[in-house]
């Protein structure tokens, strides 16, 4: 019989906590946004620089074209992406406009949007509009895409008041 010992890892007073910097490669992501109040949806976005901002910054500045990432909405949010409501959601339309300029693809549920009796021409010009979100997503991991879900709560506490 042979006996293997294992020795558990003694760290020193002296030793820091390391930052890990992988080797990321070019990201292929689907985000599936189902929100159930349209005002998450500001959150929901920070999702999409949480993914973005570190790979475009040291040390591997990652350039916007080198993310391959889309955005399938069919949730409440849909709202936030109607001309007619550009006055009450500017600030995130014009987020996803600009996220929208560094290549992210903004892609609505027509199912959801017929709900909504919605059409092709009452969303801005950087949506398009796709027959279902569930085939959507099919798609898009079935061609090696990752698939994030953002949970967004809501923050009933200061982060000083939890920290």
């Amino acid at each position: 019989m042979i006996m293997a010992v294992l020795h558990p890892l003694v760290l020193s007073a002296d030793d820091e906590p390391m930052i890990s910097q992988p080797n990321y490669d070019s990201p292929k992501v689907v985000y599936d946004f189902f929100l159930d109040e349209p005002e998450k949806m500001s959150a929901a976005l920070f999702w999409i620089r949480s993914l973005m901002n570190p790979l475009t910054e040291s040390p591997y500045d990652m350039a916007p074209e080198m993310m391959d990432i889309k955005v399938v909405i069919h949730g409440t949010e849909i709202v936030t992406l109607v001309k007619k409501n550009y006055a009450k959601y500017k600030d995130v339309v014009e987020r996803m406009r600009y996220y929208a300029a560094l290549g992210v693809e903004f892609k609505v549920c027509n199912l959801a949007a017929n709900d909504y009796d919605y059409e092709l021409n009452d969303f801005h010009e950087f949506v398009e509009l796709v027959p279902s979100a569930f085939t959507e997503l099919v798609h898009w991991q079935q061609h090696g895409y990752a698939l994030i879900i953002p949970q967004v709560h809501i923050r009933r506490r200061s982060l000083e008041e939890i920290r």
